[in-house]
């Protein structure tokens, strides 16, 4: 019985010496890294792990994911939701590419025609009505102009000197530049240099809608027009 009692004591006396040692230690505080820390690892984990929900597959029925419109869904729901909403973007962008073909085509095709029949022309002014009247027909622009600058003519020189001093200029003008280029206001143009062989020679493209020319667009159509107006003018 004596040695009941002392074994009761020695236990209580242990019971109690561990709560004195446990309260002089401090207790860990999770701080927003180290959670932020282990939701990286349990990322890392599922990505090194895919087949972790097959092995435990009441998990996914299990684990709710807030929906804007639904609420709770389960994340099999969100995951099929994912899988259209991402068919539905890369169909979209195969429209997208399909687009883009389909004018780069047609733009191939014109610039193919345009070609032939420059190189049919017996004059300048045969050459001025050709490609005018092409541009104008197949994308509907309101000008097109071959203009040659002289020193003399201070409104054309700044155009020369400070709009298209990169070789190619694309966007709006003010409306003192469109009257001495066009004769008129226009929406947006499309301004090259051609060859220093042809002397100062501005080819100039206007359209009415304000946004077709814009700075950020691609200048090798332009560019393809520009080499053949450089290799003709020199013939006549």
């Amino acid at each position: 019985m004596t040695d009941v009692i002392n074994t009761k004591k020695m236990l209580a006396q242990n019971a109690k010496a561990a709560a004195d040692l446990g309260a002089e230690l401090p207790m860990p505080i999770l701080s927003m890294e180290d959670l932020a820390l282990d939701e990286h690892l349990i990322r890392e984990y599922l990505l090194q792990n895919p087949e972790f929900f097959n092995r435990y597959p009441e998990l996914l029925l299990a684990m709710r994911l807030s929906h804007h419109e639904r609420g709770a869904v389960s994340l099999v729901e969100r995951r099929q939701e994912m899988l259209r909403t991402r068919v539905t973007q890369l169909e979209e962008e195969i429209t997208s590419l399909m687009k883009i073909a389909t004018e780069n085509e047609k733009i191939f095709r014109f610039n193919r025609e345009l070609s032939l029949k420059i190189l049919k022309c017996e004059d300048l002014g045969q050459l001025r009505q050709t490609v005018s009247e092409s541009l104008k027909q197949e994308f509907g622009f309101t000008h097109v102009r071959l203009i040659t600058v002289h020193d003399i003519d201070s409104e054309l020189a700044k155009i020369w000197h400070q709009r298209i001093q990169q070789g190619y200029y694309f966007g709006r003008l003010t409306q003192s530049e469109c009257k001495r280029l066009f004769g008129s206001e226009v929406g947006s143009v499309a301004l090259t240099k051609l060859s220093d062989e042809n002397g100062q020679v501005i080819f100039g493209v206007a359209s009415a809608d304000p946004a077709h020319f814009h700075p950020d667009m691609d200048h090798l159509f332009f560019e393809q027009i520009r080499d053949l107006l450089d290799h003709m003018l020199p013939k006549f």
